[in-house]
């Protein structure tokens, strides 16, 4: 099992069983879901509390269940890697996962190497995940190439930060050799930075993010920028990456800082029908004005559909059709 070969997921704790409805219903059997499972419960898994994923995964939980009367819960995960194993475990129904990770996942690529996971389909695209290089004023680090040699959170072994700080450091000429990498999660990385135990952290997550808030709160915050040529560079090897800024006024800083972003995505288990998948996808995308995140915005029907490298759930594809005319 992929999660007992990374060991990085922890066990979450659900608020109920999943139980399958027959698959004789005859609402699942409409539109080509026939056979297809019907929930009386859905986990969505997000990740750790002082990201960007749990707070708008417990909007769109409430969002789910009102929309569509089937309880729904918000869970805290590790995040985009572990939240592939889970739904293919059965674990959870809908997940949030970058979408590097979740092509990485569909060709057994990376920290999935020779296990290919393909019971996961996607539900839409949500906003940038942005790569920030996150340090402290006072630790000297003004440019990419300050980060050698010196302690860097890189995130879990395998996790989507992982491997982003894996693929900015080799497009600098470097590895992970030549840092102190840190395993640690964003809010052991605020706390760490804050304590002065590391120099800098990489954080996958969108902007703003709570542990990098949070360590606002107490120290000048620097992000570390990609410099624009770098960036290409970079983007034209892993086409899955895109430029991006942390804007002016984030986090304190006077000016915008350039970096790279990937995907924030939701996935589903293939085997939840057409029809509860399609009204589940008409929540979220119909009600984003009940999501108090700065995120929000960036959740759009006509722009869910970019970027994915995995197959769309027949139900999302479904909906998308019809509003995207």
């Amino acid at each position: 099992m992929l999660n007992k070969k990374f060991g990085f997921y922890a066990t979450v704790a659900l608020a109920g069983s999943v139980f399958l409805a027959g698959c004789g219903d005859d609402a699942a059997n409409e539109e080509g879901g026939g056979g297809a499972a019907e929930p009386e419960f859905i986990s969505v898994l997000t990740g750790g509390t002082t990201g960007t994923y749990y707070p708008l995964g417990g909007a769109m939980a409430t969002i789910i269940e009102n929309e569509t009367g089937i309880d729904t819960t918000a869970e805290v995960s590790q995040a985009s890697a572990a939240n592939m194993t889970s739904l293919a475990d059965g674990t959870g129904e809908i997940a949030f996962v970058q979408t590097d990770t979740a092509f990485y996942a569909s060709e057994g690529s990376n920290m999935f190497e020779g296990e290919v996971i393909d019971s996961v389909s996607a539900i839409g695209a949500l906003y940038p995940e942005t790569i920030q290089i996150v340090t402290t004023e006072g630790s000297g680090i003004t440019a990419f190439e300050d980060l050698a040699g010196k302690s860097v959170s890189v995130g879990a072994p395998g996790s989507g930060t992982y491997i982003n700080a894996e693929q900015l450091l080799e497009i600098h000429g470097m590895t992970m050799d030549d840092i102190d990498a840190q395993n640690l999660d964003f809010g052991e990385s605020q706390e760490s930075l804050q304590s002065g135990q590391i120099d800098a952290a990489f954080i996958t997550a969108g902007t703003p993010t709570g542990a990098v808030e949070s360590l606002s709160a107490t120290a000048d915050v620097n992000i570390v920028p990609v410099a624009a040529d770098k960036a290409a560079e970079l983007i034209e090897k892993y086409p899955y990456y895109a430029e991006d800024v942390v804007p002016s006024g984030t986090y304190g800083l006077t000016e915008e800082v350039p970096t790279v972003s990937v995907l924030a995505m939701l996935v589903v288990q293939n085997d939840i029908s057409e029809d509860t998948v399609y009204d589940i996808t008409k929540a979220i995308y119909e009600n984003t004005d009940q999501i108090q995140h700065a995120k929000a915005e960036f959740i759009k029907a006509e722009t869910a559909l970019d970027g994915i490298g995995i197959d769309i759930h027949p139900g999302a594809q479904r909906y998308f059709d019809e509003v995207n005319q």
